[in-house]
């Protein structure tokens, strides 16, 4: 087998999805493993309904949306299958992984094209071992710093859902209270730092967290939410200049993510959807995102606990 290996993994077959990842769980865990990502394509996966039943025969935990602390609003269509990132088709979503700017994360994620767009939306996808292993030699200053600190986020999250940003979910669905009470005693136990604001928003700062973790197979990867919280975390509530800081609360500068969005862009590899394709990503190995489009677009996720 190639030290480097086929980015994503392409798995081509017919029938039903769930029948065969059923019947092959060792050898799909293996391909992960390897790969970083999956994709099925081929099989027969007509709606959401059959993407569902391919994740009941992966047979892992899940992790459902409404107990995430994802910034995105998203819709539930099964209890464990939901809209990706609901924001308008004209926003790029930058790389990331999923929910590393939180304490509460997946493992993996599936991801499934019921409709795909007239052009555009791609979903970008990225190895993290990989960018680490490069940004180490460019930037050895800053990968050394981050390791030590940790990173700390902050963003704005509104009393409403906002479905026209991509951190538009409100403070009541991400801490999954019901009032400004429960929503301290929530951040409190989180080890988060807040604010309350005059149109009932909420400014939240995270305590710090990792930026770079080990993986189970050997090696390190670039896990967290820096390129897409610096490029991609604007609305009218969030300034991206403010939204992430080393461990010790010292802001992390242009200059400073620079060669990460270099390398990480020179590394990432467009994922151009076609109706009933599955993707399988390992959360902790690959970042993703989401390239504008036009037209129609509908791609669910779930995820892995």
């Amino acid at each position: 087998m190639s030290d480097t290996p086929e980015f994503p993994a392409i798995i081509t077959g017919g029938g039903d999805l769930g029948v065969f990842i059923g019947a092959n769980k060792p050898a799909v865990d293996a391909a992960l493993d390897h790969a970083g990502a999956l994709l099925f394509r081929g099989f027969n996966v007509p709606d959401p309904l059959a993407f569902d039943a391919a994740i009941e025969a992966y047979g892992e935990v899940g992790f459902t949306y409404e107990d995430s602390l994802s910034n995105a609003v998203r819709t539930n269509v099964t209890p464990r299958v939901f809209t990706a990132n609901e924001a308008p088709p004209e926003t790029e979503i930058f790389l990331h992984h999923e929910m590393a700017q939180t304490p509460l994360f997946p493992a993996k994620l599936f991801f499934y094209c019921e409709i795909a767009a007239e052009s555009g939306g791609a979903t970008p996808l990225c190895r993290s071992d990989w960018v680490l292993d490069q940004l180490r030699a460019a930037n050895p200053e800053f990968v050394a710093r981050v390791e030590a600190e940790g990173v700390r986020y902050t963003n704005v999250m509104p009393g409403r859902d906002d479905a026209g940003s991509g951190q538009g979910r409100s403070w009541r669905s991400t801490l999954s209270v019901a009032d400004q009470a429960g929503a301290e005693a929530r951040l409190s136990d989180l080890g988060y730092s807040w604010e309350w604001l005059e149109d009932e928003s909420l400014r939240v700062t995270t305590a710090a967290l990792p930026a770079v973790r080990e993986l189970a197979g050997g090696g390190t990867s670039f896990f967290n939410q820096l390129i897409a919280a610096f490029r991609g975390w604007a609305d009218s509530r969030n300034d991206p200049n403010r939204t992430i800081t080393f461990g010790g609360g010292e802001p992390i500068t242009p200059e400073d993510m620079a060669d990460a969005i270099r390398i990480a862009d020179d590394l990432t590899h467009d994922l151009a959807w076609q109706a009933g394709d599955v993707a399988l990503l390992d959360n902790f190995q690959v970042m993703h995102g989401r390239r504008p489009f036009a037209g129609k677009r509908r791609v669910l996720a779930s995820l892995i606990a």
